[in-house]
């Protein structure tokens, strides 16, 4: 027993040790991804610029099919999260914008920061969560769930969301089905939609 609780706190010791090597791994997007994610750019190079996004300055276009546009503070156009486990991302919607049903590989923490919306997730036992947010509002989506909003107030609204993670990921269900080269027939079948349906979504996403 003596043993195990000697290796274990030896363990534990050699990985605080290693976590604190580096004061932080500025990815560098000019090299091949690994599973650990980008290597570090070289420290001499790094400037304070490089701790800095500006990309949720301006309210984002959402004359789109959902009257909503999606900003991405993710570690592809932010290099500095690399290794950090954090992302962000700016949620802006128009009179009646929607983010659709999605999900992400990891958790999420919501603030509205403009305007009211509905934002729920659904669990595996397929219940739903769900509550209007006013401005200053926060609500919190587990790892991988389903999760959606919309905006129900009478003016554009906007929302900042946290992740636990530097690359996320954002999976659409709708777009999963009907914007990618999944045959009508199957969709049809695994959708119970029926094939005028289904083709009609298909020709909304430009896959008919």
């Amino acid at each position: 027993m003596n043993n195990l609780v000697t290796f274990f706190t030896f363990t534990v010791l050699v990985s605080l040790c290693q976590a604190i090597e580096l004061d932080f791994c500025v990815g560098d997007t000019t090299l091949p991804r690994g599973p650990e994610g980008f290597a570090c750019k070289d420290p001499s190079n790094v400037t304070t610029d490089d701790f800095v996004f500006t990309g949720f300055r301006h309210e984002s276009f959402t004359a789109n099919l959902f009257r909503s546009n999606v900003t991405l503070g993710f570690v592809d156009n932010f290099p500095a999260l690399n290794g950090l486990g954090i992302s962000m991302a700016r949620l802006d919607f128009a009179v009646g914008g929607v983010i659709p049903v999605h999900s992400h590989r990891t958790s999420e923490v919501i603030i509205v920061t403009r305007g009211s919306i509905i934002a729920g997730f659904i669990d595996a036992s397929n219940n739903a969560f769900y509550r209007r947010l006013e401005v200053g509002d926060v609500m919190i989506f587990p790892q991988a769930m389903l999760h959606f909003q919309i905006n129900v107030g009478r003016t554009p609204a906007t929302a900042i969301v946290s992740l636990n993670g530097a690359n996320p990921a954002v999976q659409f269900t709708t777009t999963s089905l009907f914007a990618g080269n999944l045959p009508a027939d199957i969709a049809q079948q695994i959708t119970l939609l029926d094939q005028g349906e289904v083709m009609r979504m298909k020709r909304l996403f430009g896959t008919a």
